[in-house]
């Protein structure tokens, strides 16, 4: 295959055209990326802004954040969701102060050993924070790349997603890696999330026209391809509310596995008759 030159169009448009505002591109400090990094997986920017900047009023730093009771964690992260997140949160900082003495590794590859941390994510922290000539496949990128290349070898195998992350690499900056690999890397964060979308991407404007086979086809919606989907279930519930005269509410600390892993609830029934 050969490969278009996609480094330089994507570092120059990042720096005029890409988002530079957001409080976490304003540190190379791994701790604040990385929080934010997990923050952002599946959730909006403007929703985790709020959040980000209330843990670390309450955490500022790794050490204050393995020392933290779990309980503390998990009800500064209520109502931001997949609360797998926060618990693997704090094990990482634990794990960080315990096993490589309060500092975040340097390298991509050290990082994905840590809890809750991916190969993609872990590429985002060592690009941004260290300049490591490393690739990150988030859901935004893996589009925008997919859709350069015209790469249309399904996903759910994973041999293809191998060779996608290895052409992804191919993809990096070669020069000036220490500016050039943090706006790379959040370049292409940004053109996944505000030119090149799921729907109606505006390929007009889009930094990478040229070099981008999928608009040259016509068809850029048809990238990425996954053929395998999610399986989705429902399960009915019945909650027992109940309430002191002091208004009070009984609550009870749910399983560390499963639904509302470590978190407190109602007591849950699976059956009407069970809860009476």
């Amino acid at each position: 295959m050969t490969f278009p030159s996609i480094a330089t169009p994507v570092v120059q448009w990042q720096a005029s055209h890409g988002r530079n505002h957001l409080p976490w591109q304003q540190t190379r400090d791994p701790y604040r990326v990385w929080l934010s990094e997990i923050m952002l997986q599946q959730t909006q920017v403007s929703t985790v802004l709020g959040y980000y900047q209330r843990f670390l009023d309450a955490f500022p730093d790794v050490a204050s954040l393995a020392a933290a009771p779990q309980d503390a964690v998990l009800a500064l992260w209520s109502g931001l969701g997949y609360y797998s997140r926060a618990r693997n949160l704090h094990r990482c900082a634990q794990a960080v102060v315990q096993d490589w003495g309060g500092a975040f590794p340097r390298r991509a590859e050290d990082l994905a050993t840590l809890p809750g941390i991916g190969r993609s994510t872990a590429g985002a922290i060592a690009s941004f924070c260290f300049s490591e000539r490393v690739p990150i496949l988030d859901a935004n990128v893996r589009r925008v790349l997919t859709r350069v290349l015209a790469f249309d070898a399904d996903l759910a195998v994973a041999r293809n997603e191998r060779e996608l992350w290895d052409l992804a690499q191919q993809l990096c900056p070669t020069e000036d890696l220490q500016q050039a690999m943090p706006r790379y890397t959040q370049g292409l964060m940004d053109l996944g999330a505000t030119i090149c979308t799921p729907r109606k991407p505006s390929c007009l404007v889009c930094p990478l026209q040229q070099q981008c086979r999928a608009a040259r086809f016509g068809n850029p919606e048809n990238y990425p391809v996954r053929t395998r989907k999610l399986k989705r279930s429902s399960e009915a519930w019945w909650l027992l509310i109940a309430v002191d005269g002091q208004g009070r509410v009984w609550l009870e600390r749910r399983p560390q596995q499963g639904i509302w892993a470590g978190l407190y609830a109602p007591p849950v029934f699976n059956e009407r008759e069970a809860l009476e």
